[in-house]
């Protein structure tokens, strides 16, 4: 597993941002699998977190938490944590920050640390002191960014209803902003013409939105941003069908999921939530073409998702599934023309938060939540055949709807609202 050169303004190690980079492929950029053999088990340490999001990776022993509080002035702080223990190592003041919804982090090739929550933008040292903070221009969150070549961040207004006792925008669109990161000053700008809720993605210079109704793309050089005006495939095209979430960019194609409307309502989980007359899609849009492609993950109605799935150019192998109604699906892809041929395997399972995929052992960590214990579990599966290669509690009581990260070895940390955890492999010989 190596790094893009397109993503070589992140910072050189294995987990620099949230899935791994831009185009949201969710691949370590360096190292090796869990390699879970006979035997082996897992083993958990976990400590309290407030609205833990997501961890990322600097240099060896460097790992970043990014929490945050609740409500329509919420700060955000980030963390550097014991990467066995994961207490405290060092703690950055509070940022501000503004109307909730999960941000991001990132390590930028440059040595700082970006934090985007609510709708402030941050640039700290790697030692957590703030170097300079921007407030965005609309009253939004901006639900995290990412890097481009050049080192500049793209980020964006988020256009989904808030949760109860925060003030929605009612604005139909969004608009994308470069910023430079040094001083943090907005040098390009432009509006989408409908919102968005998913995050951003990115390849190279091209940076893909996924609205609320169609995929849109941007060009980005430096402080140049252009829309592309003949590139804005419609993919919601089955009565009851609701928004799409964040996409991986791979096997020349936009991957992502459907049916995101009512995660706003989250409560602890996600089984039973869905409010979609249609069932929940693996959305395909070709970036040659824009042509689309709706694979029904499961064939149920109220399905909802609020992540991305998980795609295995390598193995011809897709991975979708649908948190209200508890189904994990995989679904064989044409190797010459990657589009769907049919599915592989199914399994009953509460998985809703980002994915871990180790191509080189075919391993893909998963989640599990157990609504009668009330406690979300780590799953590993192979990801050709769907079976469960090691299982674990993860501490947390709330199930997962934010992100994994792979470790510095044969470990994986977890991020949920209340508990972040460190999950380890236990050679069994």
């Amino acid at each position: 597993m190596t790094s893009s050169p397109q993503d070589d303004s992140y910072w050189p190690s294995r987990w620099p941002g949230e899935d791994g980079g831009p185009r949201r492929t969710e691949i370590p950029r360096s190292g090796v699998g869990l390699g879970i053999g006979r035997g082996d088990r897992l083993e958990v340490v976990s400590r309290a977190a407030v609205v833990a999001t997501m961890v990322v990776l600097r240099d060896p022993g460097e790992v970043y938490l990014l929490c945050h509080t609740g409500g329509p002035d919420a700060i955000s702080w980030v963390e550097l944590i014991d990467p066995e223990t994961l207490a405290v190592v060092r703690r950055s003041p509070n940022l501000p920050g503004g109307k909730t919804w999960p941000g991001g982090l990132a390590a930028h090739a440059n040595g700082s640390i970006y934090v985007v929550f609510g709708r402030h933008i941050h640039r700290l040292t790697a030692a957590l002191e703030v170097v300079t903070s921007a407030e965005l221009p609309r009253d939004r969150p901006y639900n995290s960014f990412v890097i481009l070549p050049d080192g500049h961040l793209a980020l964006k207004d988020f256009g989904g209803v808030l949760p109860a006792g925060i003030d929605t925008i009612d604005d139909e669109s969004c608009e994308l902003l470069i910023v430079e990161p040094d001083a943090l000053r907005v040098v390009g700008r432009v509006v989408i013409p409908e919102r968005s809720i998913a995050r951003l993605s990115a390849d190279g210079e091209t940076v893909y939105v996924v609205g609320v109704e169609h995929l849109w793309r941007v060009r980005c050089n430096g402080a140049a941003a252009t829309l592309d005006a003949d590139f804005h495939p419609r993919y919601r095209t089955v009565d009851g069908q609701t928004y799409g979430w964040d996409a991986v960019i791979t096997g020349g194609a936009a991957w992502f999921l459907d049916n995101g409307l009512g995660s706003e309502n989250y409560a602890g989980t996600f089984r039973g939530h869905g409010v979609s007359a249609a069932p929940l899609h693996l959305v395909r849009v070709d970036l040659t073409s824009g042509a689309v492609v709706l694979t029904e993950i499961c064939g149920l109605p109220n399905g909802i998702v609020a992540n991305p799935p998980a795609v295995d150019i390598l193995r011809s192998i897709a991975v979708g599934y649908d948190s209200a109604n508890g189904v994990l699906a995989a679904f064989d892809l044409e190797p010459s023309t990657g589009l769907v041929v049919g599915p592989r395997w199914t399994r009953a399972q509460n998985h809703a938060c980002h994915p871990i995929l180790y191509p080189d052992t075919g391993e893909l960590v998963t989640a599990d939540h157990n609504g009668e214990r009330m406690m979300d579990q780590l799953v590993v599966l192979d990801i050709e055949t769907g079976r469960e290669l090691a299982r674990v509690d993860t501490g947390s009581p709330l199930q997962s709807v934010v992100f994994l990260a792979p470790g510095f070895d044969r470990d994986v940390y977890y991020c949920a609202f209340p508990t972040v955890a460190r999950i380890r492999v236990v050679s069994g010989d």
